[in-house]
C-alpha cells in the first residue's frame, strides 16, 4: 500500500501540529504529496482558514514537499470522510479525550476513522 497522496485536516490548534509533522514524516519516506484540509463550521472565519492552511503549507515548504491547500464548509467528520476516497491516507490530529468529555464533544477523528473509505492515522495529543 502506497502513501502518496496524503490528507491532513487541520483546525489551526497546536493540537494539529503533531499530526501535521507525522504527515510529512510519511510524505518523506513516500515520496508524496500533503494535502491541508480546512473544514469551516459555523464558528469558523476566513481569516482562520487561511493561517490554518498556510501553517501546513509552510511546513511543506521547510520540508521541500509539496503542499495543496483545501477549504470547504460543512460537519468536520462528514467533509473529511466524504473526501476520503481522493487519498492514500489520512493523518490527522486528537486531543485524546476520554469519559465524560468524550461523550460530550465527541470525536471527529473517532467519526472519520468510523466513515472513511482509506486508512486513517490517529496521531493522539494531550491536553
Amino acid at each position: 500500500m502506497s502513501f502518496q497522496n496524503i490528507l491532513v485536516p487541520t483546525d489551526g490548534s497546536e493540537f494539529t501540529k503533531a499530526a501535521v509533522a507525522k504527515a510529512f514524516d510519511l510524505a518523506e519516506v513516500a515520496g508524496g504529496r500533503v494535502t491541508a484540509l480546512y473544514v469551516k463550521d459555523k464558528y469558523a472565519t476566513d481569516e482562520s482558514a487561511r493561517a490554518a492552511v498556510g501553517y501546513v503549507s509552510e511546513q511543506g515548504k521547510a520540508r521541500n514537499i509539496p503542499v495543496e491547500e483545501a477549504v470547504l464548509s460543512g460537519v468536520p467528520a462528514e467533509v473529511i470522510a466524504g473526501e476520503s476516497g481522493k487519498y492514500d491516507v489520512i493523518v490527522m490530529g486528537t486531543l485524546g479525550r476520554t469519559g465524560m468529555k468524550k461523550i460530550l464533544v465527541g470525536s471527529v477523528a473517532e467519526k472519520v476513522v468510523k466513515l472513511s473509505e482509506c486508512p486513517v492515522i490517529v496521531v493522539r495529543n494531550s491536553e
